[in-house]
């Protein structure tokens, strides 16, 4: 082979192995390209999870309370009459909320459970809502009403946990009816007082998520 051939196969071996590399790197940048766009366009979803006790802190007892939380978001999910609501609502939600007393005086535990339909979270904190639907013996007859509940994740702690829970009953939803007896105010949707009772086994989990627009059509 000449030296003028030799040159040639030499240059156009370097060519095709140039665009063999090429290739590569488009087809590779694409399949990135597409694979962050994909995740850029897969919403996120808030969430509360874990169970825990705790305690009330203004009343010392030997009672046992806790919560477990499998709440998820699930916007635009419950459509409402009227107007923009007839799509939903962006804190519309899913899940289940179980509730556990034991009561050290009675010896007894009393225990509910409750359908999620509204989440709302900041970063480490979050607020939910529940349909009751079953009620355990002995327990309140509570079914068909709303109950709220509010939580805070302090992340995760050796030791004693730093979570806090907070609910919408047990004397923190009242309305004032002048001289009588108040009574138990209703809840709406994701309406919960502030976390106040520590927890002391156990733990939650908020996954927090901005809450997503309307979605179009």
């Amino acid at each position: 082979m000449t030296s003028f051939s030799r040159r040639k196969a030499v240059a156009g071996l370097a060519a095709l192995a140039a665009a063999f590399t090429l290739s590569g790197v488009s087809a590779g940048s694409a399949a990135s390209a597409a694979s962050a766009e994909h995740r850029e366009q897969k919403p996120e979803y808030a969430s509360v999870t874990g169970s825990a006790e705790f305690v009330l802190p203004y009343y010392k007892d030997n009672d046992i309370r806790s919560f477990t939380f499998d709440a998820h978001a699930a916007p635009y999910s419950r459509p409402l009459p009227g107007g923009r609501m007839s799509k939903g609502l962006p804190t519309d939600a899913r899940g289940t909320v179980k509730i556990s007393h034991y009561s050290a005086e009675q010896n007894i535990t009393y225990t509910s459970e409750g359908r999620v339909d509204c989440l709302v979270t900041g970063p480490g904190t979050a607020t939910l809502t529940a349909i009751i639907t079953k009620v355990g013996p002995g327990g309140p007859d509570s079914v068909g009403q709303r109950v709220g509940f509010s939580v805070y994740d302090g992340g995760k702690d050796r030791g004693r946990s730093k979570d806090r829970v907070g609910f919408s009953w047990n004397g923190v939803n009242l309305m004032p009816k002048g001289d009588a007896e108040p009574e138990d105010a209703p809840v709406g949707t994701c309406m919960a007082p502030a976390p106040y009772a520590p927890v002391v086994k156990g733990g939650y989990t908020v996954k927090h998520a901005e809450l997503l627009p309307e979605p179009k059509g």
